[in-house]
């Protein structure tokens, strides 16, 4: 116990919401008294880790000391010993972050040490990591704090303990693309290096590189420095749940809450298989004494692995064994020594393995510090069915490790932002937190990705280009869902001009047919087993016309972005566009209708040749009104009976929810959770990326049901722009009873409704102040008012 308060008091990140109220304004018109430095003679744009020192006196201390700190590609500052934060929040390099922090209650009266450590991947670095080179900059606020200014003043050192460890894909045979791993020898690690009695003499000077230049100011740029715009990351120790496997060693009893400890003798291989019971997002931190010579190998997966490379049951250990990326730690023989890696770790099961040489390793402490965006759970969903609270949780937890500074499409994997999947993860932010930081910076990423043809890129940041056509109208769509859900009229009419961009793109390929004809890029649909990746054209999910042209698919979600992109120029007052787009649809939807309805069928085909039919295709047929509404019901019946039709995975499942709920059939969601069951079945603690056998065993966009279970079960979604009217449609299927609670720009919106006998309802309907809205049930449509409404 004694080691994990020292541990807490001394080292761990204590992520406190200290950014100012503001920031001095010159600061964000001028160029910054402080510079970028970096080592002396390291280069540049290599690999390499580094510790910054400075230290300096004040007479008292502050009663506030502001200071704005940003590095290139990441740093972890210290203030005398005491973890303050890190960053700086991802962008590019047009849009490079700096945080604001307040480290008033860190400094003290006579000498202090500010210390960071930098470290850039180079070419090893995270695909979702932008870089310009090596540097780190921090700025004082004002007067008082220019002390602490980076300039020629500060001490530097190349840490050479680290290498990085970088064969991930080849032991998983997957795509993964979030950095090394870490190799620590301990012997060349400046143990203490924070702390203001470290004797930094022999410390070289830094290099002075450029001042720092805020947005819109300066020539010769180098980072284009604007402030942070999301808090913080969350941070709290975790413990593991269970030693599930222990080879060599006795772990005691008590060792994983903190209680005991355990030496490994001489000469001695051990291995021990932990288990945290659930997925998770954390620095896994590893405290040892002694163990000169010893090795240490610590590996991470999301679940272990049988001899015919499945999952299975993700519970079971036996007969399994763990792949996945690792770090390697070798002790120097020192006392209290903390392993931890610079970046963090996804996993479930986390495998020690230690060897000794000559001296006893001597294991204080395992345990991991979890990280994430700190979403606050701001909703309660109950209901009839008690099995669906399981549902919610898991869903939550797919969502919270699915946001960090960013969103991420998966956080073993990629922790890559795409658009596909960031549409669904915001609204579910927006529903069940009531959070719109990470979605509003999402949305403007995209459009600071969008290239000079038109398109946003894919996925941003990153640092490797991907263009997916459909994306980018998915993006529209996310523009939209901003507008319908925040009164914030500045920030979305300086996204039209891009909304424009990306619809002229698509319109310069549709050909003579009416149709879009043969486009480049990936045309990403969904990862049906029919849709496979192609190695040689290193696509996958694409479905039949898709790049060669005349795709149903293609053409209709090109469709739906123009009529949301329609409503989005009329109320901002460009009726032209708007009628432009309207034009545009129609005669797309003409001309998909006649080449792709097969009438013997009463489907719509995927291509004019007929010979392939999705539910995807009919899903996009109804929701772009390219069938006339009173054939839509009809439709989505038979999308949901023909099995024949190429079947949705999870993250199209949300689709169809849309198209479930325009025709009337909403009502059927509650019995279509069963892939979600299924999942809970063997054992998966977040959602999955596609159904069995999958490669992510946590992606965001399988976390729609936390979305539904308010915007279908309950039915609340906005009536009009900012959600400044409410309509509450509930959809109980099956369910007797629900009972909602979400968070709204203006209070709570709070639903409690039963079914009476078969078609009657009753209950309590509250809206915040200001707010009005409708309810409609079985066709039946009734005013409600802010306050109180009783149903009946």
């Amino acid at each position: 116990m004694k080691n994990i308060i020292l541990l807490a008091l001394l080292l761990l990140f204590t992520f406190l919401s200290a950014s100012p109220e503001s920031i001095n304004p010159d600061l964000l018109t001028k160029r910054w008294p402080a510079y970028w430095i970096a080592h002396p003679t390291a280069p540049l744009c290599e690999y390499g880790v580094y510790h910054f020192r400075k230290v300096f006196s004040l007479e008292a201390q502050p009663e506030t000391f502001i200071v704005h700190v940003s590095a290139d590609n990441r740093y972890h500052l210290n203030i005398n010993g005491r973890s303050v934060c890190y960053g700086p929040a991802r962008g590019d390099r047009y849009h490079w972050r700096f945080e604001s922090v307040d480290i008033a209650g860190y400094l003290q009266a006579g000498e202090n040490v500010v210390a960071a450590v930098v470290w850039n991947f180079a070419e090893y670095a995270p695909v979702a990591q932008k870089s310009v080179q090596t540097g780190f900059i921090l700025q004082g606020d004002g007067p008082p704090e220019r002390i602490v200014d980076t300039d020629t003043s500060w001490k530097v050192i190349k840490n050479t303990a680290y290498q990085p460890l970088v064969n991930h894909g080849a032991l998983l045979h997957q795509y993964i693309v979030v950095g090394p791993g870490d190799k620590v020898d301990g012997l060349q690690y400046p143990w203490g290096w924070q702390s203001i009695k470290f004797d930094d003499s022999e410390w070289p000077s830094a290099r002075q590189l450029t001042n720092g230049q805020p947005s819109g100011t300066g020539t010769d740029l180098q980072w284009i420095l604007q402030p942070r715009t999301i808090p913080l990351m969350e941070s709290h120790i975790q413990t593991f749940s269970a030693v599930r496997e222990a080879e060599g060693i006795k772990v005691p009893e008590g060792f994983l809450a903190g209680f005991s400890e355990f030496k490994i003798p001489p000469l001695t291989n051990i291995r021990i298989l932990l288990d945290q019971g659930f997925l998770t997002t954390a620095y896994p931190q590893l405290v040892v004494s002694d163990g000169t010579g010893a090795s240490m190998k610590m590996t991470f997966c999301e679940a272990l692995f049988d001899q015919n490379g499945e999952k299975g049951h993700r519970d079971v250990v036996d007969g399994k064994k763990i792949v996945g990326y690792y770090d390697m730690f070798l002790p120097d023989g020192g006392q209290h020594r903390l392993f931890r890696p610079l970046w963090f770790r996804t996993f479930r099961y986390v495998e020690l393995e230690i060897k000794t040489a000559e001296q006893a390793l001597h294991i204080h402490s395992l345990n991991s510090e979890f990280t994430g965006y700190p979403f606050v759970q701001n909703a309660i969903f109950e209901s009839g069915d008690p099995s669906l609270k399981q549902i919610w949780d898991v869903g939550w937890r797919t969502a919270r490790l699915c946001a960090g500074e960013t969103y991420y499409d998966c956080p073993y994997y990629e922790q890559l932002q795409y658009v596909g999947d960031t549409r669904i993860q915001a609204l579910i932010s927006l529903y069940a937190s009531g959070d719109d930081r990470l979605m509003r910076k999402a949305i403007q990423m995209f459009e600071d990705s969008r290239a000079a043809f038109g398109l946003t890129e894919s996925r941003y940041p990153s640092s490797r280009p991907q263009y997916i056509p459909p994306y980018s109208l998915f993006w529209i769509a996310m523009v939209h869902d901003y507008w319908q859900h925040r009164d914030d009229e500045k920030f979305i009419a300086s996204m039209l001009n891009g909304v424009w961009s990306v619809l002229d793109w698509f319109n310069g390929y549709v050909d003579e047919t009416g149709m879009l004809g043969p486009m480049p890029w990936w045309h990403f649909v969904d990862w049906p087993d029919q849709w496979a990746w192609s190695e040689e054209r290193r696509i996958g999910g694409v479905p039949p016309g898709a790049g060669d042209g005349h795709s149903s698919n293609i053409t209709l979600q090109y469709i739906y972005a123009l009529n949301y992109a329609a409503g989005l120029f009329n109320a901002f007052g460009r009726h032209s566009d708007a009628d432009e787009c309207v034009r545009r649809a129609e005669h797309l939807r003409k001309a998909t209708l006649d080449a792709c309805w097969e009438k013997s069928r009463g489907l719509v085909a995927d291509t004019p040749e007929k010979k392939h039919f999705s539910q995807h295709a009919n899903i996009f047929a109804v929701l772009t009104d390219m069938v006339p509404p009173e054939q839509q019901r009809t439709l989505i019946e038979k999308v949901l009976s023909d099995k024949d039709l190429v079947q949705c995975t999870f993250y199209f499942r949300f689709y169809l929810t849309r198209a479930l709920n325009k025709v009337g059939l909403g009502g059927r969601y509650i019995e279509m959770l069963q892939p979600w069951r299924d999942m809970l079945d063997i054992g998966l603690t977040t959602f999955a990326e596609r159904p069995e056998p999958t490669r992510s065993d946590c992606h965001a966009w399988s976390a729609s049901p936390n979305y539904e279970f308010f915007a279908t079960v309950c039915g609340v979604t906005p009536a009009s722009a900012g959600f400044k009217t409410v309509r509450i449609e509930p959809r109980l299927g099956p369910l007797l009873w629900v009972k909602g609670e979400m968070p709204h720009p203006q209070g709570r919106i709070k639903v409690a409704l039963e079914r009476v006998r078969k078609d009657g309802l009753k209950g309590i309907v509250e809206l915040p102040d200001g707010i009005e809205g409708v309810i409609i049930w079985n066709g039946k449509e009734k005013e409600i008012n802010a306050g109180v409404n009783e149903i009946r």
